[in-house]
């Protein structure tokens, strides 16, 4: 039978690395296929054909509930119900929109909408919006956050931008909203944004400062409600009731263990309704109660027979958990621990225990967290060793307690007082942690160094005396320090990312390293913190030779600054200096200038007479082997023109899309005198800008140019001098993303 439930998870799990879902008519008759195996107890290839049908037919449905490709930018009137617990801060109102109407279309049950100073929104509101529709999207860059899969594990099928609305009925039933606002409005040193995240797993108060605290020390799981904090919880409540029975305090005509398992089981579903029911809440219940029922009637099958049921539990209620990162790194941490002391013999002092589990679960996280592309916290071990006894032990009660107690006058604020004192000391001593050991984003490594890496971690989870476990050490050190690919001599790599209505496109020659234009930051999103800087970090981009920015627009030099603050950074040209921070003492762009690396050739030029930011764009054209790119920046009609009696007015092979592809550029006669093959577009998925205008895509067809749009293929791979096309991130085909396009 384990063999049976094990074939069950890989066929529940199969679909998430497909690039397209077979027809459901072929699941399901792979299903009946399964059936029929049954008689003749070929249960493992029965199970595993259940488990994929299953799961196909599942993910099959969450797509079938997406936005119309008819309805993508379209403006539409609907009426839905808020839940969730919304977001209103920073100018912007964030919420869930569910069981949304159209008169005449047909919606997604569940969307996902933004509200730019918007009123305040409740949850179980409802409203009557106007909102821009776009089917689920978002920045696609190698090794980087998949937001598209994110929303649809999610089951959010559309998101959008609300351009009006109005209330049509009041809040009902909406609880946790209420107690969220009381929660912020108590007096909790501080932190009451923290309270709120640890009791209702609501987030949203939490400053950016404070994330990026506990992302360095890796105790993100500890602020936000997880499947730790219902976990412990439940313990908690088995170990009162076990210890009464020790002792004789336990009533003798109520047996304990099932009392104990039982009342666990009601603390953790308590908990888990407080916290809304999530999805990684719902995950955690069903492991401490399958664990609880393991321990009432199962034992004496071994740790991992909970481990698989829950397993497959979880999978089977949600066939697109394994889209989430929570998912993986929740049931490899148990299943670390069930490893580390299932096979022991002796035990260990209570000390050893507890500091061993936090070095031993780094270990074995460590290739899960490179795997899922994800910030790897280098103080985790000491860090966790503190902080999980202090949430767990001595903030989690007094903050549930003063929760619980809040209608009482004095008490329920009192305890929340304190709990938030408590916190704010752990986050003063996390801060000086994270201060000394930042988290460490993992180079990208071929998947032979990852495989090497994961042997040696599994070989140091086992017991000392198992032979060959010495060897685990230099084979975890390949993921740490994995071997280094150079380009050959005279090649130029060529990465234009995906960072919306923006531009950053990374130039690496053999032995240096250029930035164009270094992402957009509007507010507080910046995308040069947020995608440039790990992209770089991930292709070990140790310091940059120069960073050259077009202009001083925030859509082009909006990241720069988090980029120079975190990377060493040579030198900084600009064509618009007196805009930029003066942090980043950058220079002016010389026209004319040119420079060679490893055998690439690099050349300057900038519009003496320009009259605006955009026009003063330093334009540099990069040429491998005869090769040409030109970057462009922001230049108009008019300094096109000018441009057209440099020396840089020869063929060229690839053309970054001036303006993004606005009307006021990429002029007809820029296109005959340059005679590009492709054109590279930089821009935001439905942008509110209208790029690439259609008369300029217009205008590229009738040139015969291929056109690569990071909107529709995500971030862009070039090897300048050797004449090849370009990979794009669609071409990584998933069955969640629209398939690649060319447009010509």
């Amino acid at each position: 039978m384990r063999t049976g439930m094990m074939a069950l998870a890989v066929g529940l799990l199969a679909p998430i690395v497909l690039p397209a879902l077979p027809p459901v008519g072929l699941a399901v008759l792979l299903a009946v296929v399964g059936l029929m195996l049954l008689p003749f107890r070929s249960y493992p290839l029965a199970f595993l054909l259940f488990g994929f049908t299953w799961a196909c037919v599942g993910a099959q449905w969450a797509l079938d509930e997406r936005l119309s490709t008819r309805l993508d930018g379209e403006t539409r009137w609907l009426e839905g119900r808020v839940v969730g617990l919304p977001h209103n801060g920073d100018g912007v109102v964030r919420f869930e929109l569910a069981d949304a109407r159209s008169r005449h279309e047909k919606l997604p049950s569940l969307m996902r909408l933004a509200w730019y100073a918007g009123p305040p929104v409740n949850s179980g509101e409802r409203w009557r919006l106007a909102v821009k529709l776009k089917r689920p999207a978002g920045l696609l860059n190698p090794d980087a956050f998949d937001y598209e899969a994110w929303l649809l594990a999610q089951r959010i099928g559309a998101t959008g931008t609300i351009k009006d609305g109005r209330r049509l009925a009041e809040a009902r039933w909406a609880w946790r909203d209420s107690i969220r606002q009381r929660l912020l409005a108590v007096d909790a040193q501080g932190r009451a944004g923290a309270l709120a995240a640890l009791v209702l797993g609501d987030g949203s108060g939490l400053s950016r400062d404070d994330w990026q605290i506990l992302q360095d020390t890796g105790t993100v799981h500890l602020l936000v409600i997880s499947g730790q904090h219902i976990a412990m919880l439940a313990a908690v409540m088995y170990l009162v009731v076990a210890g009464l029975a020790r002792y004789g305090l336990w009533p003798l005509r109520w047996p304990w263990l099932p009392w104990a398992c039982a009342l666990a089981f009601a603390a953790a579903l308590g908990y888990g309704l407080l916290a809304g029911f999530d999805v990684p809440v719902r995950r955690a219940c069903v492991m401490v109660g399958l664990v609880l029922l393991w321990r009432l009637r199962f034992r004496h099958l071994g740790a991992w027979w909970p481990l698989l049921l829950a397993f497959n539990a979880v999978l089977l209620l949600d066939p697109l958990a394994g889209l989430r990162p929570g998912f993986w790194l929740s049931f490899a941490a148990v299943a670390v621990l069930i490893l580390t002391f299932g096979g022991r013999l002796g035990g260990w002092r209570w000390w050893q225990t507890w500091t061993r589990a936090q070095w031993l679960i780094a270990i074995g996280l460590c290739p899960v967290l490179m795997v899922l592309s994800l910030p790897i916290s280098l103080s985790g071990p000491l860090a966790n060793l503190l902080a999980v006894p202090w949430i767990s032990l001595v903030v989690l009660p007094p903050a549930l307690l003063g929760t619980l107690l809040l209608p009482v006058p004095y008490v329920g604020e009192g305890l929340l007082w304190a709990a938030g004192g408590l916190i704010d000391g752990l986050f003063r001593a996390l801060a000086l942690i994270a201060g000394q050991w930042p988290a460490w984003i993992a180079p990208s490594i071929p998947a032979w160094a990852l495989a090497m890496g994961s042997l040696g971690a599994l070989l140091l989870l086992l017991p000392r005396g198992v032979p060959m476990r010495p060897l685990g050490w230099p084979l975890l050190l390949v993921l740490v320090v994995p071997p280094r690919e150079r380009l050959d001599e005279g090649l130029a790599d060529i990465w234009q990312l995906d960072v919306g209505q923006g531009l950053a496109i990374l130039v690496r020659t053999r032995h240096h390293t250029l930035l164009y234009d270094a992402g957009p930051r509007f507010g507080d999103l910046d995308l040069g913190e947020r995608v440039v800087l790990p992209a770089l970090r991930k292709w070990r981009v140790e310091k940059l030779d120069l960073m050259l920015l077009s202009h001083a627009d925030a859509d082009h030099a909006g990241g720069a600054l988090a980029v120079a603050r975190h990377l060493k950074v040579d030198r900084v040209i600009s064509g618009d200096p007196p805009g930029l921070p003066a942090e980043l003492n950058a220079e002016a762009c010389e026209s004319g200038r040119r420079w060679q690396w490893d055998g690439v050739g690099f050349h300057l030029w900038q519009w003496a007479d320009a009259r605006d930011s955009n026009q003063r764009s330093c334009v540099l054209q990069v040429e491998a082997n005869g090769e040409r790119l030109l970057l462009t920046g922001d230049i108009d009609t008019h300094a096109e023109r000018v441009l057209l009696d440099s020396p840089l007015a020869v063929p060229t092979q690839w053309l970054q899309a001036p303006h993004h592809g606005s009307r006021s550029s990429s002029s007809m006669a820029l296109l005959k005198v340059l005679k590009p093959g492709a054109v590279l577009i930089s821009r935001g998925h439905g942008n509110s800008f209208g790029h690439p205008h259609p008369t300029v895509l217009a205008r590229y067809r009738k040139q015969g140019l291929r056109i690569y749009d990071s909107a529709e293929q995500g971030a862009i791979h070039l090897q300048l001098g050797r004449f090849r096309p370009p990979w794009t991130m669609r071409q990584q085909q998933r069955f969640w993303r629209d398939p690649p396009s060319l447009t010509h």
